[in-house]
């Protein structure tokens, strides 16, 4: 049988787990939830229903796994403890500083009702902090470092956008050179937040918007652009759609550490990603975390989870048979 797949939200993400769940062969898409008129949405795949958000409590044993794409600024806090009460969830939520509290609101919900809710999920948070605790693990005496970029953040994109006066926006996290080139010759620099990243906005305002108060909010915005060196352009819809159309990222992982007797030997571990399209690299990562909330659930588990807590082998489709025999 295959894992039935709903979509709650379908801007770039959304539409990216529907392209994803395409490619995965053990699941199939059963509806897409939108705050939109659904008869206005038009999507991918012909069998797969198109409902307003309002209807998904209707379809509580239609689908196993519930994908919520909406953003981590004011839609995840919401969404996903009201819908782990319903379903087993799976979220991208990526504002780091709030994920504990974001952890404690969904594992009350998802407990209550039995579920499983897996968050946090993508390359960042996600595979990134992955590879920063193996690196951790394995490595005891060293530091870490992650550079993100240069890339389009959704999330904050997003936070941008949900400023009163903007029309539209894209920001880049551009990774400072000098600081990558000082940790990958080992030679353990302490970096700020400010001298590891610059954030480049370009911001497309309504008519009649504050400039100065808009570009004001952006740079005073507290775990998005505050700690950083941030640059705002204000710019016209034409040069928004010629220049900033794609939705590229990436970025880089890396432990230094000492090993031997007095610490005469170095290591560094590098983990890196460049992505052409950063909500559909995402979508792959949720719908592979999708497979595993449904195995746990089968199992009988429930409250939340995040990365940390599910094994490899229940992301892929292949059997540990075939995982042992080709992969170990």
């Amino acid at each position: 049988m295959s894992i039935r797949i709903g979509i709650i939200g379908y801007g770039n993400l959304g539409r990216g787990v529907e392209c994803a769940v395409r490619q995965n062969p053990d699941m199939e898409l059963a509806a897409v939830f939108t705050r939109r008129n659904p008869e206005s949405l038009k999507i991918f795949t012909p069998t797969a229903a198109v409902a307003g958000v309002g209807e998904i409590a209707q379809w509580k044993d239609k689908i196993d796994v519930m994908v919520i794409c909406g953003g981590s600024a004011t839609d995840l806090p919401r969404q996903t403890p009201e819908y782990a009460k319903m379903f087993n969830v799976i979220d991208s939520f990526d504002t780091h500083a709030k994920i504990p509290e974001h952890f404690a609101a969904v594992d009350k919900s998802a407990k209550a009702a039995g579920k499983v809710a897996i968050i946090s999920v993508g390359w960042d948070p996600g595979l990134f902090s992955l590879n920063r605790m193996y690196a951790n693990a394995i490595l005891t005496d060293g530091k870490d470092y992650t550079f993100w970029g240069k890339g389009v953040s959704q999330g904050h994109s997003d936070a941008v956008r949900r400023i009163k006066g903007v029309k539209n926006a894209k920001q880049y996290t551009i990774p400072v050179q000098s600081a990558l080139d000082a940790v990958r010759s080992g030679k353990n620099p302490d970096l700020t937040t400010r001298q590891k990243h610059t954030r480049e906005c370009f911001v497309v305002l309504e008519e009649g918007a504050n400039a100065a108060e808009v570009e004001r909010q952006i740079k005073e915005m507290p775990n998005y652009f505050a700690d950083y060196d941030t640059i705002v352009h204000f710019i016209g819809d034409e040069e928004f759609a010629e220049n900033h159309s794609a939705i590229p990222h990436g970025g880089f992982v890396l432990r230094c550490g000492k090993t031997g007797a007095n610490g005469e030997n170095s290591h560094i571990i590098e983990y890196s990603l460049k992505l052409d399209s950063n909500p559909e690299f995402t979508s792959c990562v949720l719908l592979a975390y999708a497979r595993a909330a449904y195995r746990l659930d089968k199992e009988g588990q429930s409250g939340c989870k995040t990365v940390f807590d599910i094994a490899p082998a229940y992301l892929s489709a292949k059997s540990g048979e075939e995982l042992r025999a080709t992969m170990l």
